[in-house]
């Protein structure tokens, strides 16, 4: 059954499953006291990787089951016009803990060796939540570089999450098709032995293990562009790597692995407040789900790592239940960006699909400014406190660092979070709509488009020949542009993506 614990432990590496538990105990910062109460919730959120608005059966999908986001829903409130900061996975993720839009730094997908993004002079979401007396915590996909960039993983990584707020961390560095193919906790590599140190290069091969495209006879997952390098575990990477064999991770127990870690910090900080940014790397490429899961969708492999993601988001509302912390917490989930079915991998996704929409209907998708490409689903959760409900608001997940600033009762400084705004009314179901009313995206060369109301703005892009305005009561698929009927109105986008570009903040 999907609910039932996945039952092998993989791969995992004895340092991994012996020596875990004792990195969590660690005592929140000075701030406000950790006794728990309804006015200082412990706070999750839950950023899946990939996972379209049409993804999720709360949100219309058929062909696949996802009973415990269902659950989630249905305890809370399912918002339909929520927003990812962008379209792509680094921007996002560096728009919701640093507050502030990736454009700003010229920022997009990051290689595997990429530096820091994050200033660790700068207000960081965990660090705020640190302030305000949290013990924190970062479990799943990371891709905001590390270090100072072309990171030495046969050692502690500075600057690394630590450096930036986190208490904990257990980390893919990158993403599941990026070498190197280990996990960090705490900012070293998990299982490494010093007689195999690890070399990681995106220039050319290092050492001599085989690679995706001059030896396809060796993959049980066949590449489709770009993903022909490194073999590890039988699937061609992006990227070089050599060594570190006994710390290499298992595609299929990934997601045990990473959930594993989230549910024993859980366990560990029971009795003080804290905040775990859980970032499961499901449904991104390569899709290979754990036997317990394969076949068990009715639309292929993306169907079945959806299930497989589901199953995560059910463990760690399991351990909530059973720790007593039920009705004291805070949970958000929501996805990075809009859905890619077949990009690096020929899994067969988008042959099996079966009827499956994963946008929902919306046009567009991953790296786009379509609404595919950003509106995200997004279910808001506190048992007892929020009243379970549907909202149209318009919400922008870059908003939770100024929310949770307003939750915790702290003040923003001038130049914290400066693209962030407090949206915890709506969040908690108190108000129907953000007092800014509009949200602002961007795809992955850092192109920007505005939806305020029911007005949807992209500027004149290359390779177009006209800026584009849609009404999204009237045409949520995009299909009328009607920027040539409405100058007036497209004046006045230009006018505000203008302002926000020249200032240093939205707030």
């Amino acid at each position: 059954m999907i609910s039932n614990p996945i039952p092998s432990k993989g791969n995992l590496p004895k340092s991994l499953l012996f020596g875990g538990l004792a990195a969590l105990g660690i005592m929140p910062q000075q701030g406000i006291s950790a006794e728990k109460g309804k006015e200082q919730p412990n706070v999750i959120v839950i950023l899946a990787d990939d996972v379209g608005y049409g993804d999720l059966s709360c949100y219309g999908a058929t062909k696949v089951k996802t009973p415990n986001i269902d659950q989630l829903a249905s305890e809370g409130i399912r918002f339909t016009s929520a927003y990812a900061p962008a379209s792509t996975c680094t921007p996002s993720r560096f728009s919701l803990i640093t507050g502030q839009y990736a454009w700003r730094k010229n920022a997009g997908i990051l290689p595997g060796d990429a530096p820091m993004l994050i200033n660790p002079n700068e207000l960081t979401l965990p660090a705020l939540m640190q302030k305000q007396g949290y013990t924190t915590a970062c479990v799943g996909k990371w891709h905001l570089g590390l270090g100072e960039g072309n990171p030495d993983f046969n050692q502690q990584i500075k600057p690394g999450l630590q450096t930036i707020g986190f208490d904990y961390s257990f980390i893919i560095p990158a993403t599941n098709d990026r070498v190197p193919c280990v996990y960090l906790e705490n900012d070293q590599v998990v299982g490494l032995e010093s007689n195999d140190p690890i070399q990681v290069s995106f220039k050319g091969p290092v050492g001599n293990w085989p690679a995706g495209k001059e030896h396809p006879e060796l993959l049980k997952l066949m590449y489709l562009h770009g993903h022909d390098q490194t073999i590890v575990n039988g699937i061609s990477r992006i990227g070089y790597m050599t060594g570190g064999k006994n710390a290499l991770w298992v595609d299929e127990h990934m997601s045990e692995d990473i959930t594993s870690k989230a549910v024993e910090f859980i366990q560990k900080n029971k009795d003080q407040a804290f905040f775990l940014y859980f970032a499961p790397h499901t449904i991104h490429e390569p899709r290979v789900p754990n036997a317990q899961f394969k076949g068990s969708s009715e639309c292929g492999v993306y169907g079945d790592v959806l299930q497989e993601m589901d199953w995560s988001v059910g463990q760690i509302m399991k351990a909530l239940k059973e720790n007593g912390l039920d009705e004291n917490t805070l949970v958000i989930f929501s996805s990075d960006n809009g859905p890619r079915v077949e990009e690096g991998y020929r899994d067969g996704g988008l042959a099996n699909l079966n009827g499956h929409d994963p946008a929902g209907g919306l046009r567009g998708g991953k790296y786009t400014l379509f609404e595919g490409g950003t509106r995200m689903p997004l279910i808001s959760r506190w048992k007892g406190t929020i009243k379970p409900g549907t909202s149209d608001a318009i919400l922008g997940y870059i908003d939770l660092f100024a929310s949770f600033a307003e939750l915790t009762h702290y003040k923003l400084e001038k130049g914290e979070a400066p693209d962030s705004r407090t949206a915890m009314d709506v969040i908690l179901g108190k108000r129907s709509k953000t007092r800014h009313y509009e949200v602002l995206i961007q795809n992955n060369s850092g192109a920007n488009a505005i939806r305020k109301g029911d007005w949807k703005f992209i500027p004149q892009q290359k390779g177009t020949s006209q800026p584009m305005l849609f009404n999204l009561k009237q045409d949520v698929a995009e299909t009328n542009n009607l920027s040539s009927q409405y100058p007036k109105k497209v004046e006045e986008f230009e006018t505000i993506l203008e302002t926000v570009k020249q200032g240093k903040g939205y707030r």
